[in-house]
């Protein structure tokens, strides 16, 4: 990463997009694109978690190329951003050196960052806390980062075994981190709309189960069509 490659900002998904998807989880999204054959289902590595889980992340994938601790490229892509991005930043599972503190991260919540996903560790735990802003991470080391530059911003990375192109959508929870393509976003969505409708209709059943068994009255089939399938086949 010798060379200079800063690239400008990637346009917001539509608010529209972002509406539908705070609906939906990460983990129906990861069915939506386990449907459509996309390749790990959009999922973030399960050593990616979010420092509060209370915390949802949803926008538009602003990413950072960098490594060996090294944050000089991050508070550039923090001091050029916009509201409605999230700062994606690859940093190739570095562990020796934190990448960010709460400084860096109030100043991203203040130009008005959806959040922070960094494949690294992150410092200053408790002030991360008190922030507003979401911020996932592999884990938390003190020692601070280093600073020489230059990174590459807003190019295609890999963050933590996911591939990510600025523009991207990010949705984050206390499940973790998944990554919609951007020109898959609507087949996506509605895959994973209709396993959202298929949740709901479950729940109503497993619920009327339950109320029949508490009251002695018959019991409905609580196993779904596709499980009763399944078993015919095999036998």
């Amino acid at each position: 990463m010798s060379q200079v490659n800063y690239k400008e900002l990637p346009e917001l998904i539509p608010q529209a997009i972002i509406d539908r998807v705070k609906k939906l989880s990460p983990a129906q999204l990861c069915d939506g694109m386990e449907s459509l054959g996309i390749e790990r289902n959009g999922c973030m590595d399960a050593g990616l978690m979010s420092l509060d889980g209370n915390k949802i992340l949803v926008g538009t994938a602003c990413t950072v190329d960098t490594e060996d601790g090294d944050n000089f490229p991050i508070h550039v892509a923090i001091y050029q951003g916009k509201p409605g991005y999230v700062l994606v930043v690859a940093g190739k599972g570095y562990t020796e050196r934190c990448y960010l503190g709460d400084l860096m991260a109030s100043a991203a919540e203040a130009v008005g960052f959806n959040g922070i996903v960094i494949d690294g560790c992150v410092r200053d735990k408790e002030g991360l806390a008190q922030l507003s802003i979401p911020v996932y991470a592999k884990g938390i080391m003190q020692r601070s980062p280093s600073k020489r530059g230059p990174g590459e911003i807003n190019t295609v990375v890999t963050c933590a075994g996911v591939k990510v192109t600025p523009g991207d959508l990010v949705i984050g929870d206390y499940d973790g981190v998944t990554v919609v393509p951007r020109d898959r976003i609507e087949e996506v969505l509605a895959a994973a709309e209709k396993k959202d409708a298929y949740e709901a209709k479950r729940r109503v059943t497993i619920a009327q189960y339950a109320k029949c068994r508490q009251n002695n009255e018959p019991l409905p089939e609580l196993a779904p069509s596709w499980v009763t399938e399944m078993i015919n086949s095999i036998k």
